[in-house]
């Protein structure tokens, strides 16, 4: 039996180790689940407290996890950034980006590429950049390789900074959306703690400082809040300009035009998509008129770019085995898993959840994309936090990540080569096959959530659906 509160009755979530099995299991030696007369909510450490704490540290050991590459001053030259574990195109892009010298992106050009980024992440690097410059002085044309590398370390703790603050967004927006809505007196809430699927994350520790992913990622999560409190155009805003930091973000129109169409609300799918394309429009056009070329080189970055690390393409191209049209072929593969997918929510017995659709559609388009950067899984984690929170699930995926996170510096640094140069690096083969493994057994587990409601860890009885859908249906009694 969940335990009740005197005054306003409100019925409460069940805890992790009441709802969890596998959490219910460790908690043996620290006496068991909680029972009927414990006193919950009483405590200072509430679950937003509890999760902000966790994500702190989690942080803070993977800024100490890069501590090598920064005692050696991001220098390409080395082999350290591989051998250590620790890269991070942070410092390296400061070097190379024209940063060092105070140039702007896109709009100042020089002997360096074009900044292969979208533009909202562009601004970020450039603010960062800005408060490097203010800390270390004015930038020069003609600094030398070692004072390069020394304002690269500056320009780096303060990415840094700005990528916790990012990561604790994440996390309190999780624990915001996981609580979900009470639709009326005495209706369950769901699980804030669920946010520390997101918070104790090995792979945020090891992956937040590798690039500037987490910017996206606090965006689109402030998308899935907005959307939980019923505000399709706020919804629309924050996605179209985490789409305007990173393309992914664009992905979660299709599985919200299912929810909408199952929930036969359809005015807030337009509401949504339209704010989003305003937004992501406003902040692109000023960089496309100003320099139309260099807003199109991410574009033809990654048009042009071949299968590269992580992906079972170049695992392909490794074997001798090339796929030719990769492009083409990606996206006949994805528009077949987006079919399915949709076919799944619309088939559903019970309508989907938002956060399952999103996650099925985002793990089906790193599942089959041409690289695999280590960083991408920032992606998921709050999806599978909202999808999927159970500990035994989300043990497999994360060991399956991490294993991959090694493995590929291992590759780099060529650790794994074998001695004989005609035989393959079968082990980095190995751990892509992995990696992809563990999202696919996620997804199955989803699906299965879809196909059979009653194995959902989300859902609470049968009045309501999605707790973290805040657009009511039009065929639920609101009333």
């Amino acid at each position: 039996m969940m335990p009740t509160v005197t005054g306003p009755q409100r019925e409460l979530a069940p805890t992790p180790s009441e709802a969890d099995p596998a959490l219910a299991g460790l908690t043996v030696g620290l006496g068991g689940p909680s029972g009927r007369f414990a006193r919950l909510g009483s405590s200072w450490w509430t679950p937003l407290r509890i999760a902000l704490a966790v994500c702190t540290i989690t942080f803070g050991l993977g800024v100490l996890q890069k501590a090598p590459c920064m005692e050696a001053g991001w220098d390409r030259q080395s082999w350290r950034p591989f051998k250590a574990l620790c890269y991070s195109d942070i410092g390296f892009l400061y070097q190379e980006r024209g940063f060092a010298e105070g140039n702007r992106p896109f709009l100042d050009t020089g002997n360096y590429p074009v900044l292969e980024y979208p533009v909202l992440t562009g601004g970020f690097m450039e603010v960062a950049a800005r408060i490097t410059w203010l800390m270390t002085g004015d930038p020069k044309k003609d600094l030398t390789v070692e004072q390069k590398r020394d304002t690269a370390g500056v320009f780096f703790l303060v990415n840094t900074v700005m990528l916790f603050l990012c990561a604790l967004l994440v996390v309190g927006l999780t624990v915001a959306t996981a609580r979900g809505v009470a639709r009326k007196p005495g209706a369950a809430r769901g699980q804030p703690l669920d946010a520390l699927y997101v918070a104790a994350a090995p792979a945020l520790a090891l992956t937040s400082t590798i690039n500037w992913d987490l910017f996206a990622v606090a965006l689109t999560a402030g998308a899935m809040f907005a959307w939980s409190r019923g505000k399709p155009i706020w919804f629309g805003v924050l996605l179209g300009l985490g789409t305007a930091a990173k393309f992914y973000p664009f992905l979660l129109l299709g599985p919200l035009l299912i929810v909408c169409l199952r929930g036969r609300k359809l005015w807030p799918w337009f509401q949504a998509t339209i704010a989003a394309v305003v937004a992501w429009g406003l902040v692109n056009a000023p960089i496309y008129l100003l320099a139309k070329n260099e807003w199109l080189s991410f574009w033809q970055f990654n048009d042009q770019r071949e299968s590269d690390y992580g992906s079972i393409w170049y695992v392909l191209k490794l074997a001798k085995h090339e796929v030719t049209d990769v492009n083409q072929l990606n996206i006949v593969i994805f528009a077949g898993l987006c079919l399915s997918i949709a076919i799944l929510g619309l088939m559903a017995p019970r309508p989907p959840r938002f956060a399952q659709l999103a996650f099925l559609v985002v793990a089906a388009f790193l599942l089959i994309n041409k690289v695999y950067s280590p960083q991408y899984v920032l992606w998921l984690l709050p999806l599978v936090a909202l999808a999927r929170p159970r500990l035994r699930d989300w043990l497999i995926w994360q060991a399956c990540e991490c294993f991959y996170w090694m493995l590929v510096w291992m590759h780099l640094a060529q650790f794994l080569q074998p001695g004989d140069p005609n035989v393959p690096d079968r082990i980095y083969w190995f751990s892509v096959i992995l990696r992809m493994a563990g999202t696919l057994w996620l997804m199955l587990v989803v699906a299965r959530d879809i196909l059979l409601p009653e194995n959902d860890p989300v859902r609470r009885g049968d009045a309501v659906d999605d707790p973290s859908d805040g657009v009511p249906s039009r065929t639920l009694v609101t009333a």
